[in-house]
């Protein structure tokens, strides 16, 4: 199933032009994915097509990433206003939410700030993360390279933190919708460093979440302990957690289908 593609603003944007992709029926369901830092839309093209089949799904490219505006303004909460535009852009305030690490975060704070979410996911969300650890992530991020030609940008993708158990076929395909060539005619990703240093909107408290939650962990994630990951779960009111073996931070990208799996039942019970 191919996506469609779609590009729009908002007049609360102030101007930024937003990207994203459709699958599925516009009558059906909605469902947003937001992707990670540092990724984009097309994260989730290996997964979409299999959720389309009871749900319009939409993946959102916040700005600074994928095919969305690059502002030269910088400023807290503007990927929470994105999604915010995206939701009245679609006319559904109510769609659930599932986003990954970047993602998850704004999916969550979304939901805790407005009620009404009709469910959650929340895959491998840094919770608990320490400063030190944040820090080094993001740093990691802030570096702009680039490379001589496409072919050798492809070849010199790699996830940051490791995802050691991606399919090769899985990598080189995201790496291959994550390029663009820049003014020099060499080939960067598509995703502007500079917002790797804000940090995130202050999240309301959790407690306020009225929907069904899942939070799906990667065992070997290095950015959601076992002891986080149920912190957080106690904390939500309808929250439940699934722990995925021989995955790290990108579980989706390392066990794409043991979370479609968890995701699908999980929403066929919460819809």
């Amino acid at each position: 199933m191919p996506a469609r593609s779609e590009s729009f603003t908002h007049p609360s944007l102030t101007g930024v032009r937003l990207h994203a992709l459709h699958w599925g029926a516009p009558a059906q369901p909605p469902l947003v994915l937001l992707h990670g830092g540092g990724s984009n839309a097309h994260w989730w093209d290996h997964l979409a097509p299999a959720l389309a089949e009871q749900f319009h799904v939409v993946a959102l490219d916040f700005r600074g990433h994928g095919d969305s505006d690059y502002p030269d303004e910088t400023r807290v909460g503007a990927f929470g206003d994105d999604l915010d535009a995206l939701l009245e852009h679609l006319e559904a305030p109510r769609a659930a939410l599932m986003g990954h690490s970047m993602g998850a975060h704004i999916a969550l704070e979304r939901a805790a700030r407005i009620r009404g979410t009709r469910a959650l996911v929340l895959l491998d969300l840094a919770w608990g993360m320490p400063r030190a650890a944040r820090r080094s992530a993001r740093r990691a991020l802030s570096f702009r390279v680039t490379h001589r030609s496409r072919e050798r940008a492809v070849e010199r993708f790699r996830f940051l933190p490791s995802a050691a158990r991606a399919d090769e076929a899985l990598r080189r395909s995201i790496a291959e919708q994550s390029l663009r060539e820049e003014p020099d005619g060499r080939f960067g990703f598509k995703f502007d460093p500079r917002w790797f240093a804000l940090p995130y909107r202050k999240l309301p408290p959790v407690s306020g979440v009225d929907c069904p939650t899942l939070l799906v962990r990667g065992a070997e994630s290095p950015f959601l302990s076992p002891e986080d990951a149920e912190g957080l779960c106690a904390e939500l009111p309808r929250a439940e957690l699934v722990e995925l073996e021989d995955a790290g931070h990108h579980v989706h990208v390392d066990q794409p289908a043991a979370v479609l799996a968890a995701v699908q039942a999980f929403l066929q019970g919460a819809l």
